[in-house]
């Protein structure tokens, strides 16, 4: 769906109840590289394409929409913002909690906003730090251990494949066909660069050889998880030992709903991302993605709070499962935003 195609839909307020919604986002086109930057330094970010039709599917709401872009221009906005909430998918800038930027900056502020908390973005951007969280809840996730220095020794226990990813990222950078390794000189290889390219220590994973599928959930009390959505890649959906790297994310990811499933799996895993939902304490809505081995078992890879709302992502794909519009998605997020703070006793739509 491109800019231009928003259709009018059902208004959550009507004349003076109509609410002044600011946005805030990344734009790729924004991003400065820097010398040394890997290709993928400003993956996270959006197309304006993607900040237009959001703001578009907002406006079709009722409502007006206050652009703001990243976390700099909040800063130097925040002391004269009159806004009713935020919209927020911003990625924020540097560092492991770099998520959590705008929702603190809006919290200090007393500006209500949609998605989760600075300490649930925080938490779920490092990779680490929401294992080990899930492993304090009981929810199955590949084993793992880091490696912060090139000369860390390593674990007397490996079982090869391991997978090698950045700390804290997303969007799978940092991945490429190198990132799962076989022997113990390629881990080591493959860990130093990731360490040297992205400043950051390298998570190491058990690879988990099977099939991959991604839940997105919405709501708070209670949240709901939507219809399993089945990974694909260079056209295989039994992946084995297949797996996204930036490349193929680049070119565009392949999803499947129906997932093709059996309707126990779809439960199981639908579940499962709510569990996961509940034990990182996110909010409004997130998509938590699952690896499930040969033998049936699936384990979490992550769950992200601040997932793409590209109209060709899972949110998008999902909206038209559902006999949804995409901007009717975009508006069912931001009601649940609405609703958690109480800005609306009664929402429509």
């Amino acid at each position: 769906m491109k800019r231009g195609t928003i259709e009018r839909g059902p208004s959550f307020f009507s004349g003076s109840d109509a609410r002044v919604i600011g946005l805030t986002y990344d734009l790729k086109t924004e991003y400065v590289f820097k010398a040394g930057d890997p290709q993928d330094a400003n993956a996270e970010f959006d197309h304006p394409d993607t900040v237009g039709i959001i703001a578009e599917s907002i406006e079709a709401g009722g409502h007006r929409v206050v652009r703001i872009g990243n976390v700099r221009h909040l800063i130097q906005q925040l002391d004269r913002l009159d806004l009713d909430l935020v919209f927020n998918i911003a990625e924020g800038y540097h560092g492991r909690s770099r998520e959590a930027q705008v929702p603190i900056l809006l919290e200090m502020q007393g500006i209500p906003y949609s998605g989760s908390d600075g300490l649930t973005q925080a938490l779920t951007l490092d990779k680490l730090m929401t294992k080990k969280v899930l492993i304090s809840e009981g929810i199955p996730t590949p084993r793992f251990f880091e490696i912060a220095r090139p000369e860390d020794p390593l674990p007397q226990d490996l079982a090869f494949p391991l997978i090698v990813k950045p700390r804290f990222e997303g969007s799978s950078k940092g991945l490429s066909e190198r990132s799962m390794v076989r022997t113990a000189q390629a881990l080591r290889e493959q860990a130093a660069w990731v360490i040297q390219t992205y400043h950051q220590p390298a998570l190491v994973e058990e690879f988990i050889r099977g099939n991959e599928f991604t839940v997105a959930v919405i709501g708070n009390n209670p949240p709901q998880a939507l219809p399993v959505v089945r990974i694909q890649i260079d056209g295989k959906t039994e992946l084995g030992d297949l797996f996204y790297t930036f490349s193929r994310i680049a070119e565009g990811a392949k999803y499947l709903v129906p997932a093709g499933i059996d309707a126990g799996m779809e439960r199981r895993l639908q579940e499962l991302a709510l569990k996961t939902y509940r034990a990182v304490e996110a909010k409004d809505f997130s998509r938590v993605d699952i690896r499930v081995d040969e033998k049936g078992n699936p384990f979490v890879l992550e769950i992200n709070p601040l997932p793409s709302l590209s109209t060709e992502d899972v949110f998008g794909i999902l909206a038209g499962h559902l006999g949804m519009t995409y901007g009717d998605m975009i508006r069912r997020i931001l009601k649940t935003a609405i609703e958690r703070y109480g800005l609306a006793e009664k929402v429509a739509g």
